[in-house]
Formats: C-alpha cells, structure tokens, sequence
C-alpha cells in the first residue's frame, strides 16, 4: 500500500494489490474520518493501524462513495465506526453486495472471516456535512458511474474525495452516461487544489480541468462508437474492433487493466441502449 499526504492531516492510501484503488483519511483533533477502504484486509488493517496506533486518533466515521466491493469491504475492521452512505448503496450492499461476496469468500482465503457492514447513516437526496475539527466534509451526489455515487469534499483544502466519479478511464458498465457527464461537468466547477480519484494517481489543480475534458471525450467516444455499432450487421465484431487509442486513452492505464475495462464499457452500454451484441 503507498501513503501520500495531499494536505495537512489529509491521507491518500493506494493499493498495491488491486486495480490501484484510493481510500482516504482526514485526522482531527479528537477523532478520524476514512474514505472509503482497500479491498484487501491487509491494507485496510495498515490504514487502521496507522490512524490509529501510529497517530493515535479513533476513527469515528467511515463514509462509502459507492456500494462496490473494492470500496466498502474494509468497513468491517473500523468497528463501533459510524458508516455513511447512499440509500441505494445500502440496499444494493444488502443485495447484490451479499451475493458476491458469499461468491468471493469461497474463492480466497484473505475474505473468509469478512464480514458486510452496511451504513448507519444514508443520504438520499441532497448534501450532508460532517465536522472534523475546524475542518468541513461536503458529501455531494456525483452519480455516473453508480447511481449512489458521492464525492466528499474538503471544502477548507479543496481536496476532493470523487470515489469512481473520476478514474483514469471512466467505467460506465453498469452506470448511466448522461449522470457520468453532469458530474464529470461539476468537478472543475468546485475549484479544486487536488482529485483523488476512485482509482489511480491524484490529480493535481493544473492537471483537473485536461483530465475531466478527457474523461469526457472518452465517454463522448463510448457512447458514439455504440452507436455506430447498432447499425452494422455484427455489432459485437465493430466494438471490438474500436482500440482504447481510438477514444484517446492508453491501455496502459490502472496497472494494464484499462483495456479490459473499455472493452466492457462498450458491451455494457451496447447493452443498455440496444441489448445484447
């Protein structure tokens, strides 16, 4: 796991073993906030192990930006943590959250004693605010990529915590594109020092505005080159024939994993806008 301090007191952890995913840490002077977890026990105990024997602060809150694994399984190691979240992330944790992770238990070993722990605190609609010292954490909506999607800001620091809202290449699988968009649309608005993406490097406050603009261009991209596809006899033979290059990222990307990622981008909203391919 690699540590990067972004701002006084404010953590970025990145996992080294899967798919450079982010959890975030803000320390105050009585008690901690985390942002997300890791999606393996062993990272998510070094996070817990730092704030709290390293630093010696309790950690009173864990907020989820979304429902996926990769982001909340580490919510069982923070216990008598209040977790915040979504109302949809709540019940899709509840569901399809249980379901994998039965499936995941009886394949590795590391999740066999793992247990799902769904927030105590969710937000519908609009914003919510938590107070951690004399700093304020901003949840706000940025659905896209699910639809109980939040980003969490610092609002003293402009530090935002964009969970999957922001990657490297955005992954719209399951997600909707035009909610990907308006929220892509909203970060450069918030006039930010740093983005700390759902997954890969942080984004410093020159680099925001190219990374949201290519984000966008590659959705733009997605959604044209679907199309395309819907007219031709074979479909699924057109989208796979559409390179990563083409809608201007690198496979490169997420440790190599960017490829896969936008091979599925295309199937799934083939998917969604026309069915099966």
């Amino acid at each position: 796991m690699i540590r990067e301090r972004v701002a006084d007191n404010v953590y970025v952890f990145t996992s080294e073993l899967y798919a450079q995913v982010n959890a975030g840490l803000i320390v105050g002077p009585d008690f901690s906030v985390v942002i997300d977890t890791l999606a393996y026990p062993e990272e998510t105990q070094e996070i817990r192990e730092f704030v709290e024997d390293r630093l010696g602060s309790p950690v009173r809150y864990v907020v989820n930006t979304h429902h996926h694994a990769d982001h909340t399984l580490g919510n069982w190691w923070f216990k008598g943590a209040v977790v915040v979240g979504h109302r949809e992330a709540r019940a899709m944790m509840d569901t399809v959250g249980r379901e994998s992770l039965e499936r995941a238990r009886q394949t590795s070993r590391e999740l066999r004693d793992v247990q799902l722990v769904l927030p105590d605190v969710v937000i519908d609609q609009g914003e919510m605010s938590l107070r951690v010292g004399k700093r304020t954490l901003q949840l706000v909506p940025l659905p896209g990529h699910s639809p109980d999607g939040l980003g969490v800001l610092v609002l003293e620091d402009r530090v935002l915590f964009s969970g999957d809202a922001m990657m490297p290449l955005p992954h719209v699988v399951s997600g909707d594109l035009e909610a990907m968009t308006a929220s892509l649309k909203r970060i450069p608005r918030l006039k930010l020092e740093n983005v700390v993406q759902g997954h890969g490097e942080v984004i410093l406050r020159g680099e925001i505005q190219n990374a949201v603009r290519s984000n966008l261009n590659y959705v733009a991209c997605v959604r044209r080159e679907v199309t395309r596809a819907s007219h031709r006899k074979d479909p699924g033979a057109y989208l796979a024939s559409v390179s990563i290059e083409e809608c201007g990222k690198s496979r490169i990307l997420l440790g190599g994993l960017a490829e896969d990622l936008h091979r599925r981008n295309l199937l799934g909203m083939y998917g969604t806008l026309y069915g099966k391919a």
